[in-house]
């Protein structure tokens, strides 16, 4: 995570997947898209949408609802894709949107409690309190690392 000397204070991307919002490192995002079509992958698993062509770079689209199975995935004005820098890979990240950019303090970050959530507890960072509002904060390198990075690979060379 983005780190301040002074503070260690950390700033990290908000975004919403059905009525949860989630937040990441500010420092893995390196921009933010309307949703397009894709073009699908055979064989891809579900949440796999399929590739885009990003300024001459294939990048694999990832939709996080459906692989937190938060719902139907519906595609609206407000839908976005975010795209991340991970082990030195591009990956984009579909989710409901974007709300802001937040920097947090070490006080506010809470270990996550093992309630059997809809993420494992392998991706969570922890959880955030920011005002009224409740950031679950995920680990995006070990969401999107390991051996689903070789299946974003494939299909990257698919397309």
């Amino acid at each position: 995570m983005a780190e301040d000397i002074d503070n260690n204070a950390t700033e990290v991307l908000s975004f919403r997947l059905g009525s949860e919002e989630y937040a990441i490192s500010i420092l893995k995002v390196q921009e933010i898209r309307g949703y397009d079509a894709v073009t699908r992958i055979a064989s891809a698993p579900d949440y796999l949408k399929g590739v885009v062509n990003l300024r001459g770079i294939i990048v694999p689209v990832v939709d996080m609802r459906i692989k937190f199975n938060v719902g139907a995935a519906t595609y609206d004005a407000f839908t976005v894709v975010i795209v991340l820098n991970i082990n030195k890979h591009t990956i984009g990240m579909v989710v409901d949107s974007v709300s802001d950019v937040v920097t947090l303090t070490p006080d506010q970050i809470k270990p996550a409690p093992d309630l059997g959530a809809t993420v494992s507890g392998d991706y969570l960072r922890g959880l955030a309190t920011v005002g009224e509002r409740m950031l679950i904060m995920l680990d995006i390198d070990k969401l999107l690392g390991s051996e689903e990075m070789g299946l974003l690979a494939a299909a990257k060379e698919a397309a």
